[in-house]
């Protein structure tokens, strides 16, 4: 993508929440010494993962409109697979001057499948 407006992303409810709580984790856990832990991990992807956004506002899966739930209400749904079988859910919005990628999940790989109502098999 050459798109040349600056991408800001922005944490909301659940991810926000989320990403806090992870930091607070993995700062406990550097504390206490460790040097290597999922939480670690996943802290690392997801901060990867946005950089990679910040270059590609798009860089994550488009899914489709009518996949997207109706609890969500956004025109558009992206996502980003995490270390873990952690998913990043987010949409875009932009205007002339920048484009604004809201963070809306970063949930395991249960929690997607029921807030997309896939049944287990």
């Amino acid at each position: 993508m050459t798109e040349k407006r600056p991408v800001k992303i922005i944490l909301l409810g659940q991810a926000k929440t989320e990403f806090e709580e992870l930091n607070r984790i993995v700062g406990d856990q550097q504390a206490q010494g460790v040097t290597n832990s999922e939480e670690m991990q996943l802290l690392k992807s997801i901060k990867q993962k946005s950089e990679l956004l910040r270059t590609n506002p798009t860089y994550g899966d488009k899914i489709p409109h009518k996949l997207i739930p109706k609890t969500l209400d956004v025109s558009n749904l992206f996502r980003i697979e995490l270390t873990g079988y952690w998913r990043m859910l987010y949409t875009l919005e932009g205007n002339q001057i920048e484009i604004v990628a809201f963070v809306l999940y970063l949930i395991d790989h249960m929690t997607y499948d029921k807030l997309f109502g896939y049944k287990k098999k």
